[in-house]
């Protein structure tokens, strides 16, 4: 049984980072009916931020682990919305503005992210970048277990970005404005509502969840590199569309869906079959609910 709730805890690691990944994609498709595939990289651009910060904050500045956390936390999300904020300006708004097919959006989408990948790649070179320690890291043996505090402050904080973000969408002003563009983006305007606003502030929330994410990723995981944010931001898509692209609560619930299956086939199979098992059972979902787990069919009216 120590086993088992030892691999239910890295799920849960994991599933934090996917899941937190997940809520940008669908925040943003559940708005725009974009898939936004440059958001993998803007995790990893996160990632960068938040090395930055703390570099600066724990060398330049001389401030303490727990002070430059406190502070990297805000202006990593701040930063990293920035940049989530400058792709829908430069490369999206124009599109949507001159009418384009969704096809050459995502297109673009694509693009931006090869772009932010080789960009980085540019400027920083190919070494790989040593995150700082914020977090002496405590390990807690409990019942045969052993958990580090770090791992439960990503799982906490996923669950508490959820939570907000639940909010923020169902009991917010805002919240039901990025609501009713999703359900008729022609009849808002007439309402007064700025859809070019909604849409910059869709753009911050999805972004802000991948800085976090970023940061939480570089505590954990703490080599970075520029294709850092390729294979999980493809992962935490499939994850979003597994639970229901467009539902905040399904992009949380296959976040760690996907975690499970991953940490559950690699702990019974030989970790090479990790991805094709864990995808397999995923597609088997697809085929039963194409729209996902929370997923429900629009129907449109001509």
């Amino acid at each position: 049984m120590e086993f088992v709730f030892q691999n239910i805890l890295n799920a849960l690691q994991w599933g934090s980072f996917y899941a937190l990944i997940a809520l940008g994609y669908t925040l943003v498709y559940g708005v725009l009916l974009l898939i936004n595939f440059a958001h993998g990289d803007i995790f990893m651009v996160g990632a960068y931020i938040a090395y930055f910060v703390a570099t600066l904050f724990l060398g330049t500045m001389g401030l303490g682990p727990t002070a430059t956390l406190v502070l990297a936390v805000p202006l990593t999300m701040i930063l990293t919305s920035c940049v989530g904020v400058t792709l829908e300006r430069v490369a999206y708004r124009p599109l949507r503005r001159k009418g384009a097919h969704r096809l050459y959006v995502v297109i673009t989408a694509l693009m931006c992210g090869l772009m932010l990948e080789n960009g980085n790649l540019a400027l920083l070179g190919a070494s790989r970048k040593y995150f700082p320690e914020l977090i002496e890291k405590t390990v807690y043996n409990f019942a045969g277990l052993s958990v580090t505090n770090l791992k439960v402050v990503v799982i906490i904080t996923a669950f508490i970005a959820f939570a907000v973000l639940q909010f923020i969408v169902t009991r917010t002003k805002i919240g039901m404005a990025m609501r009713g563009i999703s359900w008729d983006k022609f009849a808002i305007p007439l309402m007064g509502i700025p859809v070019d606003s909604i849409i910059v502030f869709t753009f911050v929330l999805g972004s802000g969840m991948a800085g976090l994410a970023g940061l939480l990723f570089a505590m954990a995981y703490p080599v970075l590199e520029p294709y850092m944010g390729a294979l999980i931001g493809w992962k935490a898509f499939i994850a979003a569309v597994v639970g229901g692209i467009g539902d905040i609560r399904g992009a949380f619930l296959g976040g760690f869906l996907l975690a499970f299956l991953e940490i559950g086939v690699a702990a019974v199979f030989p970790s090479t079959l990790r991805d094709l098992i864990a995808f397999t059972v995923l597609l088997l979902i697809m085929w039963r609910k194409p729209t996902g787990i929370f997923g429900v069919a629009k129907h449109q009216k001509i």
